[in-house]
């Protein structure tokens, strides 16, 4: 090991002889040092402390895979365009569920929802046991703060009762007039620059960007008149949505929130660049899951579950510009922060680690499909909200490959989207949803209505190369027969390995674990009182009983 050690001081040495105008040949040391620790250690697991990366972890609050760098043309995103021009971009990114509190809880400990006990549902009281990442790191001795939302809406306190900073101590202190009511006034960038500007010397650091945005409401319109944006910007309506000027109208008004996002983004790397510190960090950009828009958010169909994912990191990322097929999930992210830090799982004390880390698609050169055991993905839901009978869920358990999505539904009789007469709680209001709801009260056999709202099958099939809407069920077709069995056998086979209560007909014990808010909603409504109900429209309520087509 001494002749390493001695080029490792050779490495140092030069580099600090380099001056700083001087930055070609800089840059060609800094690669050799990185080579050089790499020689007398795991890659990134530095003896040296101030060696390790600092990381920027920006997650937006429902965010779809619109952006410049996935070739969307109606939103405009150079943030996360220049972390994937700079670094990697991910085009079989997912959450294994598409709902804030249990997908943000996912990506904390690494493990998949069934894996998660009362975590794995919306408002949901967090396990003690389970410990998060940025709590190893706080540990492990990293300065680590939030902006905006980090894990939520729940609660999640210690064993003493406590709130827990499950995502680091908070940075809001800074505000600034948005541009528009509907958003929020947090100045993320500037909370960002106070956070760096109390990170002690010589300690790595983590900072969790949580924009609320793009969640609802927005202003109606917004994308037009303060945006710029016109109607015929969007090339396509989805399938499962009418190309309605309402409906484009709400899609445009969310880009606008997006780029808010993202403009945001944007000044925090301005910043790490000003201070010297980008290249000295991995900076990790997605959304908790897709748009908050009927048939997306909430469900668990592809658009619900596809996030975008870019990462830069100059000095652990080989070959930047990189596009990666491989699939890959929230589970994962857990897995990879710790082995960027150097941090053993076996020393972390979080609970056992569903994913794997990143780190070989980081040292590889190539692109498209790196890891091979990497072709799909795993994704279902539970509890998504209230307003069902007894706070009960719409359990739902799915694979997703280069190919197929295949969903098993294991409560079809219940309303997918929640009961009619409590207002389809599991959607968000919005003009798109009234516009849809409105169409089913003129004609239940409307299409629309049938694919936002309507109760869904059992089994369901969509074969995401001709029908990435997901608008076609081919699983009732007989020719598709045998493919709904492998997908079904593949997928429960690694649920049962996984210990999914699903798989040994103790599924019920997510309809019994306790709503932190909003409980007996159903009951409450039925008995003629008003309970509280602000995330949907007066107009959402259906005045008379549905009869079913």
């Amino acid at each position: 090991m001494r002749p390493m050690r001695s080029a490792l001081t050779q490495c140092k040495l030069a580099l600090v002889g380099v001056q700083g105008h001087d930055r070609a040949m800089r840059r060609v040391l800094v690669f050799a040092l990185f080579m050089c620790v790499g020689c007398v250690a795991p890659p990134v697991a530095f003896a040296a402390g101030d060696q390790r990366p600092n990381i920027l972890f920006a997650i937006a609050d429902d965010w779809g895979l619109h952006a410049g760098a996935y070739g969307t043309r109606w939103v405009k995103t150079p943030g996360l365009d220049r972390v994937a021009r700079e670094g990697l971009l991910f085009n079989h990114a997912y959450t294994p569920m598409a709902k804030c509190a249990p997908s943000r809880a996912i990506v904390l400990t690494g493990r998949h929802l069934w894996r998660n006990e009362e975590a794995g549902n919306h408002l949901a009281y967090f396990p003690t046991k389970l410990k998060s990442w940025p709590e190893v790191l706080v540990e492990k001795g990293w300065h680590v703060g939030v902006t905006g939302k980090g894990w939520g809406p729940g609660i999640a306190n210690d064993a003493n009762g406590k709130p827990r900073l499950i995502t680091g101590r908070p940075f809001n202190q800074r505000k600034a007039k948005p541009p528009t009511p509907a958003i929020s006034n947090n100045d993320y960038a500037a909370n960002f620059a106070d956070f760096l500007d109390a990170a002690p010397t010589n300690q790595p650091w983590c900072f969790w960007y949580g924009a609320t945005e793009p969640h609802r409401g927005y202003e109606f319109q917004s994308g037009v008149k303060k945006g710029g944006k016109k109607l015929s910007d969007l090339n396509r309506v989805p399938a499962y949505w009418p190309d309605h000027e309402t409906v484009r109208h709400d899609i445009l008004d969310y880009a606008f929130e997006v780029e808010h996002v993202d403009n945001h983004l944007v000044r925090m790397l301005a910043e790490l660049e000003q201070r010297g510190l980008l290249d000295r960090t991995l900076v990790i950009v997605t959304s908790d899951h897709g748009m908050p828009f009927p048939r997306v958010k909430g469900y668990a169909y592809h658009d619900a579950n596809h996030v975008p994912l870019a990462i830069r990191w100059p000095r652990g990322i080989r070959k930047p510009g990189r596009v990666i097929e491989d699939f890959v999930d929230f589970t994962d992210i857990a897995p990879t922060l710790l082995d960027v830090a150097g941090i053993a799982q076996k020393d972390s004390g979080m609970m056992p680690i569903t994913g794997k880390s990143w780190r070989p698609i980081f040292e590889s050169e190539k692109s498209g499909r790196i890891v091979p055991e990497r072709d799909h993905v795993l994704i279902g839901k539970e509890r998504t909200d209230v307003g069902r009978p007894n706070d009960w869920g719409y359990p739902v358990r799915g694979i997703v490959t280069a190919r197929h999505l295949y969903l098993k539904n294991y409560e079809p009789s219940r309303w997918p989207a929640g009961n009619p007469e409590t207002g389809y709680l599991d959607t968000d209001g919005s003009p798109t949803k009234s516009l849809i709801l409105e169409l089913g009260r003129q004609n239940r056999a409307d299409k629309f209505w049938q694919l936002n709202f309507g109760l869904r099958p059992a089994e369901e099939l969509y074969d995401l190369t001709t029908d990435a809407d997901c608008a076609l069920n081919l699983a009732a077709v007989p020719a598709q027969a045998e493919r709904v069995a492998a997908l079904r056998k593949r997928m429960e086979a690694a649920l049962k390995v996984q210990g999914d209560p699903r798989m040994s007909g103790k599924g019920r014990i997510f309809d019994e674990y306790k709503a932190t808010s909003g409980g007996g909603f159903y009951e409450q409504f039925m008995r003629g009182e008003k309970p509280k109900a602000g995330w949907v429209h007066e107009s959402d309520f259906e005045k008379q009983p549905i009869t079913y087509p």
